[in-house]
């Protein structure tokens, strides 16, 4: 309950800080936004590469485990 409470006050004092007022952040969020963008970006175009070269790997090794499951059979 408490959790539930703490995380609409912080919601609502985030709605408070970007409308045009006391506080007035929105040009500050847009700004860090932009800069978050590019950086988002190569962090997850980083990701897909560990990820694809996990996958290269993991095709191989299957390869490799059905060319010696067919030479098992042969043998038999």
């Amino acid at each position: 309950m408490v959790a539930l409470i703490v995380g609409i006050v912080f919601i609502a004092f985030a709605v408070f800080a970007v409308l045009p007022g006391p506080l007035g952040w929105w040009a500050d969020v847009l700004a860090f936004l932009r800069g978050s963008v590019p950086v988002l970006a190569a962090f997850i175009g980083l990701i897909a590469v560990f990820i694809g070269i996990a996958d290269l790997k993991d095709r191989m090794e299957a390869k490799k485990e059905e060319a010696e499951e067919a030479k098992a059979e042969k043998k038999d």
